[in-house]
């Protein structure tokens, strides 16, 4: 699976209002954190997604994307590649993401094409915050 063209990124980002994100530490020293937290400067809506946490940013968190009452921009996972699947089944049953996007380092493509066939568009190994920077600070 490719990703979307860097247009076609940049038109998600500058169009999405919220973001889930799906293992979001409430440890300022974790990349989660740190990554959620230039998005929410960039006025993003941040909702944690970890049933080990109870907030982070000052955003109450849930344990799962279908505790979210909310339709959501942007589903941005931080788990291990062997949790991705999970996660995006989970996502199609909350049915309310329209970008799956998966942080740099992560690739899954069963998961990808699960996304794509209930209408999600599918961003994989590309870090959000650097994508902002790239294409809309730019």
């Amino acid at each position: 699976m490719q990703n979307p063209s860097k247009e076609e990124i940049k038109q998600i980002l500058v169009d999405a209002k919220t973001i889930a994100i799906v293992g979001l530490s409430d440890n300022p020293d974790r990349i989660s954190y740190q990554v959620a937290k230039r998005m929410q400067s960039y006025g993003y809506k941040i909702i944690p997604v970890n049933p080990m946490i109870k907030e982070a940013l000052g955003e109450k968190a849930v344990a799962t994307l279908t505790e979210i009452k909310e339709p959501v921009d942007i589903i941005n996972v931080f788990r291990r590649v062997d949790q991705i699947m999970p996660v995006a089944e989970e996502a199609v049953e909350y049915g309310q993401g329209k970008v799956f996007w998966m942080q740099l380092g992560l690739v899954h493509e069963e998961a990808a094409a699960l996304c794509k066939q209930h209408g999600m568009s599918v961003i994989m190994d590309y870090c959000i915050k650097v994508a902002y920077a790239e294409l809309i600070q730019s």
